[in-house]
């Protein structure tokens, strides 16, 4: 069953992004399945692996995953974001799936190969054996699953063809001594059950029906079936021929339940990471704009005094460039400035030590919250010197910064923050955060740029949706408060090379919104030269021009994630002469998945320009599209593109040609290359017009173009 068995040794020349770039494109191969131990080129790597995970399964099992293999670090976030947590982020990103052990690599394969469209997580168990269901249910339960909790009519249903005894519930238990009918019937059911997304099929072999008929009798019905059905054959000889039926029928068989139970579970991350790559996100944040000429002339600043860490009032600064609220922080150079600041600001007030050999101040009495007086304040920096001298006697007191202290009582206190991983560069990282913040486990890390889908699956996946929600009278948190700080947080590891790690702890969060209390933030110099570290490329924004087509003003720029919907409503209205010369095919829309794949691009191998025109009082609207896929190597990229019906002939395919061939040739690409049908006069004409040799095909049926670039 292996189109190919590849060893990449030290991969001193062909690594994995090269590999997995030509099994993606290879017709022989269904699956790529891969051992890894470690990552050189994260955005090739992440590039390749995107691409391919959209065309068939992606599955891997990478070594080094034990946590001795994990760095120190200074801040929280570094130390919660350890290498193995990175790179199931990048996983999932790339919608791959990632397994634990070798077994379970080709578990997975044969899962994917043979299971038909996922419908959802919600399992039923069928099973003749009360145990086997049992031992499915916890495996299940344990790895996060749940089984389908059944309706009454489906209950009514069971009840007229199961005996009394049956278990009344999910996992159905058929009782030890069913027929072939009984095996039949309860399936049938199961399938036509509309609160049941799967089903899995244990049989332990009794005395009473040869496995090989109840085989006979359901595999069928399992063929048949839309929803997908895994199945569970407990025992040797006396079950070896359903198995090989099942397998012939090309249906997923396991030896034990907990093994079924996993391959659901395998399913279930499968399909949450592929339609994460499908999805279609709403509006970003289109009117926020952070003074990113603040932001980094405060790094920039700070980089030249040959400090590695801000202060607590630049730290803030640098919060509230990019949008994110802050209690005021001043930094004060001894205890009388501080006191008359506190005047100023009102009591109370905390106090906090500044020293740049200090990081965790709490961990060295560096803070003292709520004073209430001028007194109060004297007497807490004189001790907060105290402890800290004696601590730390090598470190160097520059002075307090005192904050206003803030009133959210009932507020949650969560940690955001980035941290820089040696692989895949800038990470993200969301959690409960305070002063205990590495004892919890809701955490979780992901790969930015973020868009809001990203931003929400996040959010899910840190498990705080349920204590943001609200509970025994405290009011739900405002969660699209918390999902705009994300967004802005991942603009800044994207704007700004500089920032080694950052933590805002704690990121108070309640029904008014967010609050950034403390943040620290370490610098990193940048070489000259340095390539973006981002291990995804983000939107390209100074690619954005503006200009006059006719006298109108058309904003030309790359395509965004949150486009989708704006693209659906440009191919809508395209008129069906339009759709078929872009697509050499007649049709009425394009599939949601299609239209994902045309939004969420690559801009490391791929672009996509659209011409978008401002409309009174509304969103703008998508006029036009120039799109070029680069192969992996730059050697050649194949263009497309569309202009709506009553924007042709105004110039704006020219418009467009011109930007998209002008982009290409800075990136340094060989030549580009399309094609258009014989009838597609308008197209042919725009080619020659921009310098492309076109030629009809021998057959023809197609039009060739064609521009070297170098």
């Amino acid at each position: 069953g292996f189109s190919h068995f590849i060893s990449l040794g030290d991969s001193a020349d062909v690594d994995f992004g090269d590999v997995i770039d030509y099994l993606a494109s290879d017709p022989g191969t269904r699956a790529i399945l891969m051992y890894m131990e470690s990552v050189k080129t994260a955005r090739k790597f992440m590039s390749a692996a995107r691409a391919a995970a959209r065309n068939k399964p992606v599955i891997v099992v990478k070594a080094g995953r034990a946590p001795d293999g994990a760095r120190a670090a200074a801040s929280h976030t570094g130390a919660l974001a350890g290498s193995d947590v990175v790179f199931d982020a990048a996983v999932r990103r790339a919608g791959m799936l990632r397994v634990d052990t070798l077994e379970a690599l080709f578990d997975a394969a044969e899962t994917l190969a043979h299971v038909k469209g996922w419908q959802g997580e919600r399992l039923a168990v069928l099973t003749n054996g009360g145990g086997a269901g049992v031992l499915a249910a916890d495996a299940l339960a344990l790895g996060g699953g749940s089984l389908a909790v059944l309706g009454e009519g489906t209950l009514e249903a069971l009840n007229q063809c199961l005996p009394p005894t049956w278990s009344h519930g999910n996992p159905i238990d058929i009782v030890g001594d069913a027929p072939v009918s009984r095996y039949a019937d309860s399936l049938r059911v199961l399938l036509a059950a509309p609160e049941v997304d799967g089903v899995l099929f244990i049989h332990a072999p009794t005395a009473i029906v040869p496995a090989d008929q109840i085989a006979a009798a359901c595999l069928p019905l399992i063929q048949a079936s839309a929803k997908p059905v895994l199945t569970c054959w407990l025992g040797g000889a006396a079950v070896a021929a359903a198995r090989r039926a099942s397998a012939g029928a090309g249906i997923a068989s396991y030896n034990t339940p907990e093994r079924a139970a996993a391959a659901w579970l395998q399913l279930a991350t499968y399909a949450r990471n592929q339609q994460a790559l499908q999805q279609l996100p709403a509006s970003a944040l289109e009117d926020f704009t952070p003074d990113r000429q603040l932001a980094q002339s405060l790094l920039e600043e700070a980089l030249q005094e040959g400090r590695e860490w801000l202060g607590d009032a630049q730290a803030q600064a640098l919060l509230r460039a990019y949008g994110i609220p802050t209690v005021e922080t001043v930094r004060t150079r001894d205890v009388e400035e501080a006191v008359a600041t506190a005047n100023r600001i009102g009591y109370p007030v905390a106090l906090k030590i500044v020293s740049p050999q200090v990081i965790h101040k709490s961990d060295v009495g560096g803070v003292a919250l709520n004073l209430v007086s001028a007194e109060e304040l004297r007497r807490a920096a004189g001790k907060m010197r105290r402890q800290v001298t004696g601590l730390l006697p090598q470190a160097q007191i520059l002075g307090f910064t005192v904050q206003a202290m803030a009133e959210r009582p009932g507020a949650h206190e969560l940690i955001v923050g980035i941290a820089s991983d040696p692989v895949f560069g800038p990470v993200m990282l969301l959690g409960e955060g305070g002063v205990a913040v590495e004892l919890h486990k809701n955490h979780v890390v992901a790969l930015p740029p973020l868009n809001t889908r990203l931003a929400q699956d996040m959010l899910a996946g840190s498990r705080l949706s349920l204590l943001l929600a609200g509970y025994r009278g405290r009011p739900p948190a405002d969660e699209a408060a918390l999902l705009a700080t994300l967004l802005k947080v991942s603009q800044m590891a994207c704007d700004l090379a500089w920032l080694a790690e950052l933590d805002i702890n704690p990121l108070l969060v309640d029904e008014h919104g967010v609050l950034a209390l403390d943040a620290r933030v370490r610098l990193r110099p940048v070489p000259a030269g340095e390539r973006s570290r981002l291990a995804i490329r983000p939107y390209p924004q100074t690619l954005e021009e503006h200009v006059q087509v006719k006298g109108q003003d058309v904003l030309l720029r790359p395509i965004r994630p949150e486009d989708g919907q704006r693209l659906m409503a440009f191919y809508a209205g395209a008129s069906p002469a339009d759709m078929r010369l872009r697509f050499f095919m007649t049709r009425r829309e394009v599939p949601h998945s299609e239209l994902a794949r045309y939004s969420q691009i690559d801009y490391d191998r791929e672009m996509t320009f659209v011409a978008m025109v401002p409309q009174a009082g509304g969103e703008p609207v998508m006029v036009g599209e120039a799109r070029a896929v680069c192969d992996p190597d730059n050697l050649q990229a194949e263009f497309a593109i569309q202009v709506a019906t009553d924007w042709q002939g105004r110039g704006l395919g020219r418009q467009l040609m011109d930007k998209l061939i002008r982009y290409l040739r800075e990136r340094g690409t060989a030549e580009v290359v399309g094609q258009c049908l014989p009838e597609n006069v308008g197209m042919a004409a725009l080619a020659r017009q921009t310098g492309f040799e076109v030629s009809t095909a021998s057959a023809q049926e197609t039009v060739a173009m064609r521009l070297s670039l170098r």
